[in-house]
């Protein structure tokens, strides 16, 4: 699973996504991409199991690349527990995901397996998202 080896603080406050995505909005690698239509957080697990998804669609041919990266710690209390006595320990990393940005990229497979596999990546995912090509630049 993705997450940072170090930081320099242990928890974060939950905040807000706003606004557009500055970077990362473009085809930098691949031939076609997976682009975040809405504001979302995405967990470790979910880039994971999207990328399995990807993998084995594609039998382990082509190339994925993973354009986001999970650097956000969200803390829980364990079950059964009061309220109050602090703030929970770290139970996940999320990124935080804007709308423009591009998730994943595939390359070295045909048009109709590279969209049918991020149609099935993007159904792990909590994000909207639409696919894109590089020939709609």
């Amino acid at each position: 699973m993705l997450q940072p080896k170090r930081t320099k603080f242990r928890k974060m406050h939950k905040g807000r996504i706003r606004g557009e995505a500055k970077g990362g909005s473009d085809l930098n690698f691949g031939t076609f991409g997976l682009k975040a239509v809405e504001p979302q957080r995405v967990s470790a697990r979910q880039i994971e199991a999207a990328r399995r998804a990807m993998t084995r669609h594609m039998k382990r041919q082509g190339r994925v690349w993973i354009r986001i990266f999970p650097d956000t710690p969200v803390s829980a209390k364990p079950i059964e527990v009061r309220m109050g006595k602090g703030k929970g320990s770290v139970d996940r990393w999320v990124c935080k995901v804007k709308p423009g940005r591009v998730m994943f990229e595939i390359d070295g497979v045909s048009d109709s397996i590279a969209r049918e596999a991020l149609r099935l990546a993007a159904m792990k995912l909590p994000v909207k998202t639409r696919t894109v090509a590089r020939e709609d630049w």
